[in-house]
């Protein structure tokens, strides 16, 4: 039962469509007007109660006396020669996170942050540099989809990743939630197969999400094919080493039917030479449904990190693809407007 005596004012995107149904009800309203009022958000774009014509001016009066319509103050953006849009916001706390708009031939990805900073301190990810601060609501979540469509004007976002700054396992209930009303028809209806959530691999948390039953994409930062590298670059691993990460994957995919991705970012001098793509084919040719994107790493200047040549970039896809692995290569985007994870938001965190 959703305990509506807990949530005033509270931003009403917080709520999922069953939960204002319940809260009207107590109210001694009709729970049709829940529909009403998602179609406002979410169809048309409302942010104030006072819009929503076809409820009565009670119930307008009701919500805007019990709910806030926080949205998003834009502090920055920058705007790459490839069409990346990268947007710092700030909440009503003060706190900023950013999320990301990437035009591509026939559809617009929204990258989203799920946390205020990160606390898994990936050794190539400005996210974490600030350290963790707080999880994201479902409702702050949902503000930077709206705020990017508004942005972007005639260009519907029409894929969302999961992958801005934060860890979206470690903010499990809010996430899924967040999934959940922007799936949903009466919300901003944007099909489960287009949503990637993206991992370091907390363990327990792939494990829940084999079990809700949603045709989501799941993306595993892997970036080494062994425990003491991937101890250094992706901390997560001391405390979920890959025996345990792997496992959890197979089971995803025997529950799901859905093919995982694992994200492998390439570092020189750290990951991306051949023994290394010959170790990583060896360790993933038992997933039946699995593919690699490598990402040649955009250059943080606090981890003294660069990406590798051209060459041994095409070597290591050449060994996975021999090796029968299905490799993709992500081309970098933004990286004129420190579109990576965390990195606009740590050059304002430092000013």
């Amino acid at each position: 039962m959703f305990l509506w005596y807990n949530i005033a004012m509270q931003d009403i995107k917080n709520l999922n469509l069953k939960e204002l149904q319940e809260l009207l009800a107590a109210w001694g309203e009709n729970k049709f007007h829940a529909r009403q009022i998602f179609s406002w958000i979410y169809q048309k774009g409302a942010q104030d109660f006072i819009r929503m014509s076809d409820l009565s001016e009670g119930l307008r009066k009701k919500l805007e006396n019990n709910f806030s319509f926080s949205a998003l103050t834009l502090s920055a953006s920058r705007k790459s020669h490839d069409g990346t849009e990268k947007s710092l916001f700030s909440l009503d706390d003060g706190n900023r996170i950013e999320a990301v708009v990437i035009p591509m031939p026939g559809h617009v990805t929204a990258c989203l942050s799920t946390q205020v900073g990160c606390k898994f301190a990936c050794r190539f990810c400005a996210s974490g540099l600030s350290g963790f601060k707080r999880n994201l609501t479902c409702g702050e979540i949902i503000s930077q989809v709206l705020a990017l469509q508004n942005k972007s004007g005639a260009k519907r976002i029409t894929h969302l990743v999961f992958m801005g700054s934060g860890e979206p396992l470690d903010n499990y209930d809010q996430v899924i939630k967040t999934i959940r009303v922007i799936n949903s028809k009466e919300g901003l209806n944007i099909g489960a197969r287009r949503m990637t959530v993206s991992t370091c691999g907390i363990v327990p948390g792939i494990k829940r999400l084999a079990q809700e039953k949603l045709q989501i994409e799941l993306s595993v930062s892997l970036h080494a094919p062994d425990d003491r590298l991937r101890s250094q670059l992706v901390p997560a691993n001391k405390k979920y080493p890959l025996k345990d990460l792997l496992a959890a994957c197979k089971e995803y995919i025997r529950a799901t039917g859905r093919q995982i991705t694992f994200e492998y970012v390439l570092i020189r001098g750290i990951n991306s030479d051949l023994p290394k793509a010959q170790k990583l084919s060896t360790i993933l040719k038992d997933l039946k449904l699995c593919k690699v994107n490598l990402i040649p790493v955009n250059p943080v200047k606090e981890y003294g990190i660069t990406p590798p040549g051209k060459l041994e970039i095409l070597l290591f896809k050449d060994c996975l693809f021999k090796s029968g692995i299905p490799v993709t290569l992500r081309k970098s985007r933004g990286e004129d407007v420190q579109a990576a994870c965390g990195q606009l938001r740590s050059s304002y965190e430092k000013k």
